[in-house]
């Protein structure tokens, strides 16, 4: 007992310590359930089945799943491209959930939401795609299960729906797309070498396996005529899909090389032509850090360096201006505990006196209303001051601009019908701006309504006009425009910054962005998010166009050595491959037994059965020797073919003699042999040599050359394996070839 406890943990040790001599076993062992791993997942089936092996040819799958392959890749294009554009709009995610709840009245996230929905969709048909790349190239077929393909039918259907709602209600958003690639257009084209580079690797190892594959198809055509038509349309089939992987490839190889003379980015110029970074404009103050249109963001907008305040002003039914930017009062007040039934009402309709006992800042503590996904947690102390926020007057507003000196610019919204001001509510805003004594330069008056009287009542106004014609701004004599971001799209505003027009552009939240106006030589900007943008103290992705031409042929160059490299590599393995394999066939042991097995058998009838030099050629040279061993001989069913002797069987005598009367070389022939006895017997000269000549074509055989051949075929065994069946054929066929010479010559002796 005492002796088995000691061994069985020497033994585990034995296991262990084998194990870790060789690695192979946990290497077959991982490898099988990768198998199992990408199988099960695209087709969900767990084990995997020898039969599921593809068959060699051009294609790897049926026809239906040929028919159904284009759908995943429509799946993947359209998921990618819907979440492309989804991300690069990121600074609309506000507005589209302002435009969400008020159709809804619920405030949340939803921008984030179809961020994660379109990831999912993105990510799930993706996949998809790898894993049918991977089981391409394991070999196995493609059989996408039942559900994926319900599951992708409604992924085409959910990307097409959204693309049509992105085309038909916010075509804007397909611009903000347009101005990310300008500015990550040289990043995108370099990385996109890099993925072209990547995708050489297996776009190489598939042209390299086709061409082999019609080579060896057009090698079994020369030898196999009745099949000379199916092998052609085969051929055929493979050179098309060669064209079809390789042309789509080097062809976006190709405009990748060039394009960067199409490309125009704003980010690419010289340093000392880079203008001087855009002013900030408060939206509604610091949305980010204080209720929006509340004192407490007006304080943390200077408190960040804002240039200017901008803003939303409605007049109250008792002719009160306040700062408010719904027309309701449900997401930014408290008005659904105060007066539930008036959450609806138009904010004009409501008195000064009610509206100034409204609570403007509980709801942004509040994590449920949230305004912003990015937003920080506030201290304590800021806290207890939004809670305490109210709605104030545009009077508050003015009283600060003065105090810090900022520039104040805000929307004049209109009363409703029934309001007492409808219309002459601009003059009453003119009179209440004139009597706060503010500094008129300070105002930039942004309406377009009534604007004749604004220049007459107060001429120090700096007017502000939209996105016109330059002869109308000239006209008009308006020297600043407020535009919004995507007009940047068209040729950059190049001829109003030609006109000498300042412009500001509305609202620019996102970093890359910021980076693109200032690169444009845009003067200022609108923003929610000040406290980041302030810290930006260089254009992002801002390259020089020497450092860009550099990094554009440095990419070009590595990346064409790398993919010549790559493609030789795989030509240079599948021929070291091809060369391996055909020496395999005659080092193999079970053949190398057999012949032995076959030399002792045959010692006593003295019959040679060693082969000559020249069988250490490759097979298919034995055709050229001898045209009539192809006639009667068969294939091996691999992806090469060698020519092999069929059995015979033993109630055919009749058959076996016509056997061996093609079997006679020709002229030729003998003359090649006789060159290579001299390994054989070097004793002979040259009158053996002749007379050997000349004896061996006699198309009488004697006794041993048929003796030989019932040896042979008594000797035969049936093969157990698939793998050792052509050495063993081969090697009867050579045994077979040297027994008549062997009996030719030992008839000449005689």
């Amino acid at each position: 007992m005492l002796k088995a406890n000691r061994v069985e943990p020497g033994s585990s040790q034995k296991n262990r310590s084998l194990k870790e001599r060789n690695p192979c076993v946990l290497c077959t062992c991982n490898r099988q359930c990768y198998i199992t791993l990408i199988t099960g997942c695209y087709t969900c089936e767990w084990q995997v089945k020898q039969e599921k092996m593809s068959r060699p040819g051009p294609c790897c799958c049926s026809w239906r799943e040929r028919l159904f392959y284009p759908f995943v890749i429509i799946s993947f294009f359209l998921s990618v491209i819907l979440l492309f554009v989804w991300i690069e709009t990121s600074n609309e995610y506000f507005g589209f959930d302002w435009v969400v709840f008020l159709g809804t009245g619920y405030w949340f996230f939803w921008s984030i939401v179809l961020l994660s929905l379109f990831g999912i969709l993105a990510a799930y048909s993706s996949l998809l795609v790898v894993l049918a790349f991977l089981l391409v190239w394991e070999g196995y077929e493609l059989y996408l299960h039942w559900c994926h393909k319900i599951v992708i039918l409604i992924v085409i259907m959910i990307c097409s729906f959204f693309l049509w709602i992105l085309c038909k209600f916010w075509r804007d958003r397909w611009l903000t797309a347009g101005l990310s690639l300008q500015v990550f257009a040289p990043y995108i084209h370099l990385s996109s070498i890099t993925v072209m580079v990547i995708l050489s690797w297996p776009v190489a190892f598939y042209l390299i396996h086709l061409e082999e594959e019609a080579r060896v198809r057009r090698y079994k055509m020369a030898h196999n005529d009745r099949e000379r038509t199916k092998r052609c349309n085969i051929i055929t089939k493979l050179r098309a899909l060669q064209v079809a992987i390789g042309l789509p490839f080097f062809f976006i190889l190709l405009c990748l090389y060039v394009v960067p003379l199409g490309i125009h980015s704003p980010c690419i110029q010289e340093e000392g032509k880079l203008g001087p970074k855009p002013d900030f404009f408060g939206h509604r103050g610091a949305p980010m850090l204080g209720p929006e249109n509340t004192m407490m963001a007006f304080e943390k907008a200077v408190e960040q360096g804002a240039y200017g305040l901008e803003s939303d002003v409605h007049l109250s039914y008792d002719l009160v201006p306040f700062l408010m930017h719904d027309s309701d009062l449900r997401r930014t007040t408290n008005i659904r505990e105060v007066m539930p039934n008036a959450s609806f009402t138009h904010s004009s309709l409501f008195t000064w006196s009610f509206l100034s006992t409204l609570n403007a800042g509980k709801w942004f503590v509040q994590s449920r209303f949230k305004p912003f996904f990015k937003m920080k947690r506030l201290s304590k102390a800021d806290r207890e001051k939004a809670e305490n926020q109210t709605i104030p007057r545009l009077t508050d507003l003015l009283e600060l601009a003065q105090k810090e000196q900022k520039f104040v610019i805000f929307d004049l919204n209109g009363p409703t019908r029934k309001h007492p001001l409808r219309n002459t509510y601009v003059r009453h805003v003119v009179s209440v701006i004139l009597a706060s004594k503010i500094e008129q330069h300070l105002i930039f008056w942004l309406s377009s309504f009534d604007r004749q009287y604004v220049r007459n009542a107060a001429p120090g106004f700096q007017q502000v006009g939209r996105l016109s014609s330059i002869e109308r701004l000239t006209k008009e004599n308006i020297s600043i425009i407020n535009v919004d971001y995507k007009r940047l799209f068209y040729s950059g505003l190049r001829d109003y910054k030609a006109a000498n027009i300042t412009i500001n552009l509305y609202i620019v939240n996102e970093p890359w962005l910021y980076s693109l106006a200032w690169c444009s030589r845009i003067h200022s900007v609108t923003t929610d998010n000040i406290q980041i943008l302030r810290q930006i103290n260089h254009p992002y992705f801002f390259m020089t166009p020497g450092y860009y031409m550099f990094m554009w042929l440095f990419m070009d160059s590595v990346s064409a050595v790398l993919i010549v490299t790559i493609f030789y590599f795989h030509w240079w393995r599948e021929w070291k491959k091809e060369m391996f394999d055909n020496a395999s066939i005659y080092t193999d042991p079970k053949s190398i037994s057999l012949q032995k097995r076959e030399q002792g058998s045959q010692g006593s009838s003295n019959v040679s059965t060693k082969a000559p030099f020249r069988v250490m050629e490759s097979p298919w040279t034995l055709a050229a020797l001898y045209p009539a061993l192809t006639k009667n001989t068969k294939k091996h069913p691999g992806t090469r073919h060698f020519l092999v002797v069929p059995k015979k069987k033993a109630s055919e005598p009749e058959q076996a003699k016509k056997t061996i009367k093609p079997l006679m070389p020709q002229k030729d022939a003998v003359r090649q042999l006789a060159s290579t006895e001299k390994s054989f017997e070097p004793t002979w000269d040259a009158t053996r040599k002749a007379t050997f000549q000349t004896a061996l074509p006699s198309p009488k055989m004697n006794k041993p050359t048929i003796s030989s051949l019932e040896i042979l075929e008594s000797e035969t065994e049936p093969e157990n394996t698939s793998s050792s069946e052509p050495s063993q054929e081969s090697s009867l066929m050579f045994s077979t070839t040297s027994s008549i010479f062997s009996s030719g010559l030992l008839s000449k002796k005689n």
